[in-house]
Parts: C-alpha cells; sequence; structure tokens
C-alpha cells in the first residue's frame, strides 16, 4: 500500500469523524448534566435540513462563506430543537429515553414534510458549495507527514479535534465544568450550594443541541451533498456509543469518534488495504453499525457514566 492510499484513508476517516465527534461531545455535556440525550439522531436531522436549505437559498450571495454559515445555521436549529427535550425532561420531568425516541422520530418526518413543501420533492437538490479539501500552509509540504496529515485533508475535521480539547479543558478545568459535573453526579448537594440546578441542566442540552447539529450540518455539506431522509442515517447512535466509548469523556469521546470514522471509511477505502479488500462491500457497510452495537453491549455495563444521569430532579422547596 502506497503513501497516496494511506494519505487518502487518514483524510477521509477525518471526514467521516467529524460530525461523530461533533455530535459526541454534544452527548458529554447533556450526560454531564445528568441528562439522557438519545434525541442525538434527531437533532444532527434538524440541523442537516436546515444547513442545506439555507446552502441552497443563500450559496449565489455568499459564495465559498456559505457552508460555514450554513454549520451556525445547523448548530442554532439543532440548539433550538433540543429546548423541546429539556423542557420535557427537566420541566415536565418526563422520560430521558422516551423523549429523545419522539424526537428522533419526529425530526425525519418534520423534515420531510418541509422539504415536500418547499421543493414539491421528497428530497433537496445537490449544494454547490459544499467543505473541500484543504492544504495547510508549511505544514502540508513536510515531507510525508505533510502528505498524510496536512495536504488535501479536512479543515473542519481538526476544527472538531480541538473543539474537543477546549471542551475537555471547558468540563474539567472551570466553574462551568465543575459546576455541570455537580448536577450530574449529586443534583441535591449541588442545590444546597446554591447552584441552579435547572439553569445548568438546560446548558448541558442546549449545548448539546447545537454542536448535534452542527454534527448534522457538516456531515450534509461535506459527505451528503444534500438532505433526504435517508441522509443521517444512524449516525446519531453512532455518536452516542463514540460518547459511551469514551466514558462521558470529551477527548475520549474524540478517539472513539476517530476509530467510528475509520469503520465508516472502509466500504470506500477498503479496496486499498490488502487483508480488507477480499471482504465483499455489504460487510463493509454494514461495519460501522456492527461495531457499535459491539462497543455498547462491551462496554455500556463497565462504563460508570453520572450518577444522576437520567434521574428527574425535584427541588424541594
Amino acid at each position: 500500500m502506497n503513501l497516496d492510499a494511506i494519505a487518502t484513508i487518514i483524510t477521509q476517516t477525518l471526514i467521516y469523524a467529524a460530525p461523530l465527534i461533533l455530535t459526541a461531545l454534544g452527548g458529554v455535556f447533556s450526560e454531564r448534566s445528568g441528562i439522557v440525550n438519545v434525541g442525538l439522531e434527531g437533532i444532527m436531522v434538524m440541523g442537516a435540513f436546515s444547513s442545506v436549505v439555507f446552502n441552497l437559498t443563500y450559496a449565489s450571495k455568499f459564495g465559498n462563506l456559505t457552508p460555514w454559515l450554513g454549520l451556525l445555521v445547523g448548530g442554532l436549529v439543532g440548539c433550538l430543537f433540543s429546548l423541546l427535550h429539556a423542557v420535557a425532561t427537566i420541566n415536565f420531568r418526563a422520560d430521558h429515553i422516551i423523549s429523545g425516541t419522539v424526537m428522533n422520530l419526529m425530526a425525519p418526518a418534520l423534515a420531510v414534510f418541509l422539504v415536500k413543501d418547499l421543493y414539491d420533492k421528497g428530497q433537496t437538490d445537490s449544494i454547490q458549495e459544499f467543505f473541500g479539501y484543504f492544504h495547510f500552509p508549511v505544514l502540508g509540504d513536510i515531507p510525508v507527514i505533510g502528505k498524510l496529515f496536512f495536504a488535501k485533508t479536512s479543515l473542519t475535521a481538526y476544527i472538531a479535534i480541538l473543539i474537543s480539547f477546549v471542551a475537555w479543558f471547558v468540563v474539567f478545568k472551570t466553574k462551568f465544568g465543575l459546576r455541570l459535573r455537580s448536577v450530574g453526579e449529586h443534583p441535591q448537594a449541588a442545590d444546597t450550594l446554591g447552584i441552579n440546578v435547572y439553569a445548568m441542566r438546560y446548558a448541558g442540552v442546549l449545548i448539546s443541541g447545537f454542536l448535534g447539529g452542527m454534527g448534522g450540518a457538516l456531515f450534509a455539506q461535506s459527505i451528503a451533498g444534500r438532505f433526504a431522509v435517508t441522509t443521517i442515517a444512524g449516525q446519531g447512535f453512532i455518536s452516542m456509543a463514540a460518547m459511551i466509548f469514551g466514558k462521558w469523556n470529551p477527548i475520549g469521546a474524540m478517539g472513539a469518534a476517530l476509530f467510528f470514522g475509520f469503520s465508516q471509511n472502509l466500504s470506500i477505502a477498503g479496496k486499498a488495504i490488502p487483508f480488507i479488500a477480499s471482504i465483499p462491500d455489504v460487510y463493509l457497510l454494514i461495519a460501522p453499525y456492527v461495531l457499535t452495537i459491539i462497543v455498547l453491549v462491551a462496554f455500556f455495563g463497565q462504563a460508570a457514566g453520572p450518577k444522576a444521569n437520567g434521574t428527574n430532579y425535584i427541588k424541594s422547596k
């Protein structure tokens, strides 16, 4: 296997991993606050839908800047959509799993209905402005390493990795992060210390929605190129598996997302890997979902999440 083939595998892995990283980080913030967010899939769907509609509408006006603005639009729509989950679980004390499942069921139906209303068909046209390859100045010219990691690569993936380290710092090294973790571990104790449990949980869910919406927008504008009901197709659940595999740690979730990104890339780059080339394509296509199930079965029981995760809090008077 030559250097070009290895560089292609690394680049495609980064492209597929970037949306998973952002969404998994969103899951970390939500569950660290004590709110289980099974609705990451639905949030990604709404982020993907809104970013593609924005891209198709304003590409002629904003040009190359369009996908970046679409990323922000997807994040904002994801944030608004996650507000439903926050209100249901925090104010109305609904079951977290059921609320998230409702979001996952509602998002594709709502998005396809709006696509049909806007474009009079079941899916959008392909976008013209999307996230392409990026060449890092100076770094991309370094022999071997530059070609593998910094030439014709994904800028958004490196931004997602950088956000992972920022998220780790926020969660573990700031007052906000300490308060967020405290309401996820022991909300009663946090409340007695004057921490607003409801406000911190809202913050966790809304941050989760913003990052998940950005993840969906990034997937739509870098991989799918359009929006249809099958655009996301399980990416939110894979992100949730990455969060659990990473043990609710932003850097761990990022590493797990890179692993799942590689597994998704196998169906494309597998032919360039000698010991994988002989495997039928259908097995490579289902590989990420099989690995997700294996990870959930193998690690979910062993991974200890926040103690109050999934537990509704009722403020005592």
